[in-house]
């Protein structure tokens, strides 16, 4: 009775068999073997293919408004192993090879199980069932579930095993299920969208979808309120003591009339009070626990202001997972169990070691009840049982692990933080009591010295009321004001939004800002953390006004029901019939909003302008006998009749054609030739393989980053010699000088004969000392005299004057540190506004 283990990948996979004791054998008296899935292994096909009738197939093939919405009963849901395209060569791959490994081993096997990952979606289960389905298996289906890929957990959930009923009446497939069918119903969305987009004359596709409708629509929204925001600067009579608490009124609009549009009216008000005492109206000691564990989401949206992107942050935290150094990703639980507790608590040193956290403030040893709790499935993200040996170590996953790692495991070092102990102190001015004021005064920093999450995911800079307590007398001040201006949109922002509604899990929510902010068909960009709209993207935006896929409210409902199909509290139909019913509302609201796109978006970028092909010729190409069609241009190039005889007796010939980035001229030799696109056969012009060209007969370039190259230099280069050149930085502008070598080079499977410039290799920063490292002596405006220079290199903080993005003065201090971005060390001056 041989069980056949389903992996979700490979690397669960070479798990299991470290875990097991290989690929296949017994376990504890049971005999298994391990069999690897790649994800999903299959699709949907296209909608067309899931209907009979050739009506029916060109309806569902349309992207014309009058076939939608769908009659989806009409659809026979059928899949097919799943494919995917090589980005580099253009051609296609299937998975049909794989599934069919997986029918042959189930010959042998008494029982399949599926040993896929537990998510909050269900996708694990869904991964395992259609591949069941797909191989015609009829026998026994068992789950083995696993919090981790730890060999403890797999050999645990080994024992485990559990029988699963048949698909229909498995919960976690139903779910998915479910999802996966209204996420396939919901395509016509883009489609309608595109369509009215397109009908006014933007050649764009507009994606649309259950959750980056929403964050389109909620970036949309929050950049109009920022837009909308004008300045209406106020001035008020406050007090302020000597150690600089500040005592205010509270203001009713309707009723108070002591702010004023002008300095000068403030001034007079302020005529009408004097200096006064001080009194103290209660002291409260209180205490605050640590925030709680991070999710994905929240940990993307703080390393997000860091410059990493999400997509690079998912993938490095799954290659991470799969080293075991961090948890699982798809988790939506808050906090950790008991038994993960203590697993984790031995090696709560070692981890704070390596992120240099001080384990002296670790006193708090004992499970917190916000933190520590059992009924959860995977735990909150947390570092994993493989504690790395230093940070530096992680860099072999990708640019932002160090990152992650440092970030969450000082998140979940500060639960062993004591609690952040404060005196709240209460006081008011004896001779006007109206103003008023709050201080804490901190007594312990707790678990804030080694972490604060509730800080570091906010997305607004909070006003700081510590204090060292409540001075004697306080006298009256004119203090300037501003009407609040709304944030503008960033990944923390949005971040909040969404889990203000419960959409998605963190890494779902992560993966979507992924990807909406990448690809040509981009809705927004995502620079260091602050989120703005593509032109697509606000195309998308003004559609989606008054839409329900754009509704928070709509689709946190829509997640509520997936779950209830999943928990046989509704039936699946039902929660596919909003599909439908939703699909007919939207069309009307997005032909509707469409009539306004010029007003609100302006005209069609050059490149949403509808598409010209480009004009064709053909002849008969002399050595195959074959007639062939081809384009007439090629790099703004025209062929003559005399180069497109030659092309067609399949000779070589030399163009000059130009560079759409850029607009040089460049020197191109080629022939023509078949070639292959996204798996379909063409004819054109290909230009010559850069490796059938020598160092001597390459095509060889004018210049090179503003260096224009003498007959002399050209010479040297082809002969294999160094020239060294002064050229500018396209960036910066500045000068430099390099050696430069003329080489064949390849970067993603493609060759070029290119300029290589051999840069001296750079010192490691770390190999300096705040003494002699090399640094700019300036920050945000603000230039370091020499005296100050000596100071920070002497360890000491200098006070600065400088001024912020906006044009404002600001003072704090700086200090000469060896900083870290994106995986690389600099030296340089850090601020300290403490």
């Amino acid at each position: 009775m041989t069980y056949l283990l389903l992996a979700e990948k490979p690397s669960a996979a070479k798990n299991f068999a470290k875990a097991l004791g290989g690929m296949n054998g017994s376990y504890n008296g049971q005999p298994y073997q391990v069999q690897t899935l790649y994800g999903h292994m299959l699709e949907f096909v296209e909608p067309h293919e899931m209907v009979s009738g050739e009506q029916e197939k060109k309806d569902f093939k349309s992207w014309e408004p009058g076939t939608m919405p769908w009659d989806v009963t009409q659809l026979n849901w059928k899949k097919q192993p799943q494919k995917s395209k090589n980005m580099k060569t253009g051609k296609m791959t299937s998975k049909a090879g794989a599934i069919q490994e997986v029918k042959k081993a189930a010959q042998n096997a008494s029982a399949i199980v599926i040993a896929t990952d537990k998510d909050p979606s269900g996708e694990g289960q869904l991964i395992g069932w259609e591949v069941i389905q797909a191989i015609g298996w009829k026998g026994p289906v068992k789950r083995m579930y696993f919090i981790d890929e730890s060999e403890k957990e797999l050999q645990k959930g080994f024992r485990n095993i559990q029988d699963l009923p048949s698909y229909h009446k498995d919960g976690e497939y139903v779910k998915a299920d479910v999802r996966s069918r209204w996420d396939f119903i919901s395509m016509q969305l883009t489609r309608l969208s595109t369509h009215a987009a397109r009908s006014k004359g933007y050649n764009v596709v507009v994606r649309q979808g259950r959750l980056k409708s929403v964050m389109t629509k909620l970036v949309a929204d929050q950049l109009a309120l920022v837009k909308a925001y004008k300045k209406k600067p106020y001035f008020e009579v406050k007090y302020k003591d000597e150690v600089g608490n500040v005592y205010t009124r509270k203001f009713d609009e309707d009723k108070d009339k002591w702010r004023f549009g002008s300095k000068q009216d403030a001034e007079k008000d302020k005529m009408n009070y004097g200096p006064s005492a001080v009194v103290q109206d209660s002291k409260t000691r209180k205490e605050t626990a640590p925030g709680k564990l991070l999710d994905l989401g929240g940990l993307a949206s703080i390393l997000g202001t860091r410059g990493y992107k999400s997509k690079e942050v998912l993938a490095t935290y799954q290659k991470m997972y799969e080293a075991k150094i961090v948890s699982y990703p798809r988790t939506e639980d808050k906090f950790i169990s008991t038994e993960q507790f203590n697993e984790m608590l031995p090696l709560v040193d070692k981890i704070a070691s390596v992120v240099g956290a001080d384990t002296s403030l670790l006193t708090h040893r004992k499970p917190r009840k916000t933190h520590v709790k059992d009924g959860g499935a995977h735990g909150a993200n947390r570092p994993g049982t493989v504690v790395p040996n230093s940070l530096d170590e992680l860099s072999k996953f990708g640019p932002s692990a160090k990152a992650i790692y440092e970030t969450l495991a000082k998140n979940f070092l500060a639960m062993f933080g004591e609690n952040y102990v404060y005196d709240s102190i209460k006081g008011h001015i004896e001779k006007y009591p109206a103003f008023t004021t709050t201080v804490s005064v901190p007594i312990d920093q707790g678990f804030k010295a080694i972490f604060d999450a509730d800080k570091e995911t906010s997305d607004e800079d909070g006003e700081d009321n510590t204090s060292t307590g409540l001075g004697q007398n306080g006298s009256p001040i004119v203090a300037e004001g501003v009407n609040k201006k709304p944030p503008h949109p960033s990944h923390k922002w949005l971040e909040k939004q969404l889990s203000k509604y419960e959409v998605g899990t963190g890494a779902t929510r992560v993966s979507t800002l992924s990807d909406v902010t990448n690809g040509k068909t981009a809705l927004m960009v995502d620079a260091r953390g602050k989120l703005t709209l593509t032109k697509i993207g606000e195309i998308a935006a003004v559609l989606l006004e008054g839409s329900q896929i754009g509704d928070p409210g709509v689709t946190e409902k829509l997640f509520k029901a997936m779950k209830d199909a999943g928990d046989f509290k509704v039936k699946p139909h039902d929660v596919l019939d909003t599909a439908t019913k939703l699909v007919k509302h939207d069309k009307e609201v997005f032909y509707r909003n469409a009539e306004t796109l010029m007003q609100k978006v302006g005209s069609p970028d050059a490149s949403m302008k509808q598409f010209q092909p480009k004009p064709k010729t053909e002849g008969a190409f002399k050595p195959t006998g074959e007639t062939v069609r081809f384009n007439k241009e090629w790099g703004g190039h025209t062929f003559t009749p005399e180069e497109i005889e030659k092309l067609l007796s399949g000779e070589m010939i030399t163009i000059q054609a130009k560079s759409q980035k850029t607009g040089k001229v460049y020197r191109v030799e080629g022939s023509l030739e078949k070639g292959e696109y996204e798996g379909k056969p063409f004819w054109g012009f290909q230009r010559r393989k850069a490796d059938s060209y020598t160092r001597e007969n390459a095509p060889f370039p004018k210049e090179w980053s503003g260096y224009t190259f003498t007959k002399e230099d050209e010479i040297k280069l082809r002969a294999g010699e160094k020239v060294n050149i002064k050229a500018v930085s396209n960036k910066t502008g500045k000068p430099f000088e390099v050696g430069v070598t003329f080489e064949l080079r390849e970067y993603e499977g493609s060759k070029t004969w290119g300029i290589q410039p051999h840069f001296a290799p750079r010192k490691d920063p770390s190999e300096f000392t705040r003494a002699n490292a090399p640094f700019k002596p300036e920050f945000s405006g603000y230039k370091l005299t020499q005296k100050e220079i000596q100071d920070v290199r002497a360890g000491e903080k200098v006070m600065v004057t400088a001024k912020s993005k906006k044009g404002k003065s600001f003072t704090c201090n700086v200090s000469l540190e060896l900083k870290e971005y994106k995986g690389r060390k600099s030296w340089g001056l850090v601020p300290d506004f403490g």
